[in-house]
């Protein structure tokens, strides 16, 4: 065994290991920070929408006040779709079970993007059911619609958009109820009139 002692490397080789050569790093000063989530990837999502099939912005908008809920509605040809502002933890989802619920037989999508990958979750009744293939949702969406959840375009850049938060709760039930009995009536249920009787 030798007992001759290493030499120390005082930059002046010429056989630096490789690596060594790198800038040397203010390591007293480099902060960690303690959530790290966002390099994992499992942060908050970026965005997210409902993609209903209730016909207007403001019927949307309504049962999202009612819900307590903070959203702007888009009007598009398919359907109302709804762009959520809180997207902490699990806001998305009980939002779309909320409205799911109000509007019951009326299923509707809860679409989330992060970063460049996107989750679609069908909602009915209250109850999250199975996730959808983003590239299905996308495919049979219109062209705005694919731009509004793909980030190209903003709800800032669409025209007709209604904001929950512009209904009042009052405003919110007539227009849901006026909208509950044209729904009656277009399908022949509407309530009998005064002096008619059933079966006449």
């Amino acid at each position: 065994m030798s007992d001759s002692t290493r030499p120390e490397n005082d930059g002046s080789s010429s056989s630096t290991p490789a690596g060594d050569d790198l800038p040397d790093f203010d390591l007293d000063n480099l902060e960690i920070p303690d959530d790290l989530s966002s390099l994992t990837g499992s942060g908050e999502p970026e965005f997210a929408a409902l993609i209903t099939q209730i016909a207007g912005a403001e019927p949307l908008a309504a049962a999202s006040s009612l819900a307590q809920l903070d959203l702007d509605a888009v009007p598009t040809s398919v359907g109302a779709v709804g762009v959520l502002k809180d997207l902490t933890g699990d806001a998305p989802e009980e939002a779309a079970a909320a409205i799911s619920q109000l509007v019951r037989g009326v299923p509707l999508v809860l679409v989330t993007r992060t970063g460049e990958q996107m989750t679609a979750v069908r909602f009915a009744d209250g109850v999250r059911g199975d996730e959808l293939a983003p590239g299905l949702v996308l495919g049979g969406a219109p062209e705005n619609v694919v731009d509004l959840l793909t980030g190209a375009t903003s709800v800032a850049d669409l025209d007709g958009v209604v904001a929950s938060t512009s209904i009042s709760k009052f405003k919110a039930v007539r227009m849901l109820t006026s909208a509950a009995r044209k729904a009656r009536k277009s399908m022949g249920k509407g309530e009998p009139g005064p002096g008619s009787t059933d079966g006449a």
